[in-house]
């Protein structure tokens, strides 16, 4: 798809300037005709200067969370303004700058001004709008709130981003110390050591049992480094390749789930993220059995889905919510009783967006706790370590008479 500036004159004989998107100038000219415009001029469209034209690896391309807000946000804006969806998608789509989002828009505008509902349009690109996403604007074009799905669409993504984003800096944070521990202590074991275990033989007496272990460690470490390396690479290659079988994968999640310290906090995000997507769903009109469907395939966990393909089948056939959900014992307690009270009071919706609003205060609580616990961990394991292997080391020098005089 190429870009290309143009300007032109309406029926009214106004002036209008704008870029359209077109494989190529004839497509581009067949597009601004059938808008009854008169074409003055058209021209490819030249790319702004920027560090990115010289340096392609600084484009930021990647279409984020944050720009599908942003899209959400414009459009409720737009459709609640009373501008039809050609022309607010057209709007929309020339106010991005990333030409990757810019493209998809200007796609779906294609696609509505061919005859394509909204949802339909939005149905086809699956790897950016997902069946939650494209389900909750049928539903507000079936109720005529479009406008008020896109801003709701918009606060549900937000308050999921930032529950995701917290629970990546609870667990990435331990991460990247635990790696940095790990390569100090190999650089002490590979770099380090050697020169003192050169030093000592020199001295040619017998060294303490602790230092003796550890320089054996060291010469074994150094040795076998590119197997060591290898192996690691291969343990986590194959992990991945496991984790995407059926059967890996649902291995995998139990695991999650009974984790002793990080489980919890994975129920519990598990939790926040199926009732507060069950209840934007149901309360956008989705009905049941759909709005389950979609919240089982966005759960992010199999065991989670599981649970919730289980618990469908039960209300296909008759039933409630909150009795099959009981018997999965994926769910607490006290989140099957409040589902069960929102269904005999039929205010289903309220009961599972307080649900989630509670979970994510427990989120909260648990990744504060969680980093506060795993900090002071980390540095007792990095005092306990290089400490240890600075006392091995020094061990000879408490008793330098007796190494340089052989005993």
């Amino acid at each position: 798809m190429i870009l290309f500036e143009y300007s032109a004159k309406d029926a009214q004989g106004k002036m209008i300037k704008g870029i359209v998107e077109a494989n190529d100038r004839k497509a581009a000219v067949d597009i601004l005709r059938k808008k009854n415009l008169i074409i003055l001029s058209l021209a490819d469209k030249k790319p702004a200067f920027s560090l990115a034209t010289l340096f392609p690896f600084l484009r930021s391309n990647k279409i984020k969370t944050d720009d599908i807000v942003i899209f959400s946000r414009q459009m409720a804006t737009v459709v609640a303004a009373g501008i039809p969806l050609v022309n607010a998608l057209d709007i929309i789509g020339e106010q991005m700058e990333k030409p990757a989002l810019r493209a998809r828009i200007f796609k779906i505008r294609d696609d509505v001004e061919a005859g394509a509902s909204l949802s339909e349009a939005l149905g086809k690109d699956k790897d950016f709008f997902s069946s939650f996403f494209v389900n909750m604007i049928r539903a507000g074009e079936t109720s005529g709130t479009l406008d008020e799905i896109l801003e709701r669409l918009a606060q549900y993504i937000e308050k999921s981003d930032t529950l995701q984003r917290k629970v990546k800096s609870a667990m990435v944070y331990p991460l990247v110390v635990s790696c940095m521990a790990v390569a100090v202590t190999m650089i002490l074991m590979v770099k380090v050591i050697p020169v003192f275990k050169d030093i000592y033989a020199g001295f040619g007496a017998a060294l303490p049992g602790p230092t003796q272990v550890l320089i054996n460690v060291s010469d074994f470490l150094t040795k076998n480094i590119i197997l060591i390396i290898g192996a690691v690479v291969g343990i986590v290659f194959g992990v991945q390749r496991y984790a995407a079988t059926k059967d890996g994968r649902r291995r995998l999640d139990r695991m999650q789930l009974g984790l002793p310290i990080f489980g919890p906090l994975i129920r519990k995000v598990a939790v926040s993220k199926f009732t507060r997507t069950f209840s934007t769903l149901v309360r956008s009109g989705v009905p049941i059995l759909n709005a389950l469907d979609i919240v089982g395939k966005t759960a992010g966990n199999v065991i989670v889905e599981d649970a919730v393909e289980n618990v469908k089948k039960n209300v296909r056939e008759g039933e409630n919510i909150a009795g099959p959900l009981s018997k999965t014992a994926v769910f607490p307690p006290m989140v099957v009783r409040m589902i069960s009270i929102g269904e005999k009071t039929g205010q289903l919706e309220k009961m599972l967006t307080k649900i989630a609003d509670f979970y994510d205060a427990q989120v909260d609580i648990a990744v504060t706790a969680l980093s506060s616990l795993i900090e002071p961990l980390i540095i007792a394991f990095l005092g306990i370590v290089i400490g240890g292997i600075v006392a091995c080391m020094f061990l000879p020098v408490l008793n330098i008479s007796t190494v340089i005089s052989g005993g």
